[in-house]
């Protein structure tokens, strides 16, 4: 088998629809909000096996056939993510090096259809080796699709909404600092496509890396901070108060990216 190279607040409703605003809310605390949030960038729910997978009238969701395979995983990897808690299946899977996209897919929920069976998983890691369309999975993943004897299998797989619980939360990662901040998006529907941070009333767009981190490099002062997160499919979610000062640390937003339908 491959092994691992391993928060004013604004909503765009889904497809270009009105605008909500609200308040800010939990933005200003540490720690997530939900067991979701802690993990693999909220984890795929055991439930999502079988027929499930909420499909889109959004543009730009992907899809592909190729080969499953299955490995060690425990939630975490190229991606950047911790490994969940709260115990039950782990649903994740690592993409293909064609597709990994500089970790544009990290988080991302996919359906995936196997030879005896279907199952949702949401993507954690890179597998280098894999070709165009191949999926490595978790061992509880893969037995949905196959039993795990079989080893490599014929898959097809679509990008779906993940069925997340809570709002969005911003992961600091360790040896963030106001001079150097490097900042996760966790918990989230869809494929997040850009993070910005305002300052001195200009917003401007903060690097990704390919560990699926947000970087500025000259960091982002003592904060708190103005921050907005936009998914691929044009989701808008504005936090202020965001605390700045963590390190390995979250802070909840009180809202979440809506949803495609």
């Amino acid at each position: 088998m491959p092994r691992r190279v391993g928060l004013l607040l604004v909503l765009l409703a889904a497809c270009g629809g009105s605008e909500v605003s609200g308040s800010t809310g939990a933005a200003g605390s540490t720690g997530s909000t939900s067991a979701a949030s802690t993990g693999a960038g909220g984890s795929a729910s055991s439930g999502s096996s079988g027929a499930g997978g909420s499909t889109s009238a959004c543009d730009g969701f992907l899809s592909a056939f190729g080969e499953g395979t299955y490995y060690s995983a425990d939630g975490s990897g190229a991606c950047g993510f911790s490994p969940p808690s709260g115990g039950g299946e782990l649903l994740v899977a690592a993409m293909n090096a064609p597709q990994y996209d500089g970790s544009n897919v990290c988080g991302m929920c996919a359906h995936i259809k196997g030879p005896q069976g279907e199952v949702t998983v949401r993507i954690v890691d890179l597998c280098p080796e894999c070709k165009h369309g191949d999926l490595d999975l978790s061992p509880d993943a893969f037995a949905h699709i196959a039993p795990l004897a079989d080893g490599r299998v014929k898959i097809s797989w679509t990008e779906v909404r993940c069925e997340v619980v809570g709002p969005l939360v911003y992961h600091f990662k360790d040896g963030s600092n106001p001079w150097w901040t490097a900042v996760q998006i966790r918990n989230h529907r869809h494929r997040i496509a850009k993070i910005e941070a305002k300052r001195d009333n200009a917003w401007s767009s903060i690097a990704r890396v390919d560990y699926n981190y947000f970087v500025a490099d000259k960091g982002l002062g003592p904060g708190p901070y103005t921050l907005r997160v936009t998914d691929v499919h044009g989701h808008v979610v504005e936090d202020s108060n965001v605390p700045g000062g963590l390190d390995n640390a979250n802070a909840p937003s009180s809202t979440q990216l809506a949803a495609c339908k």
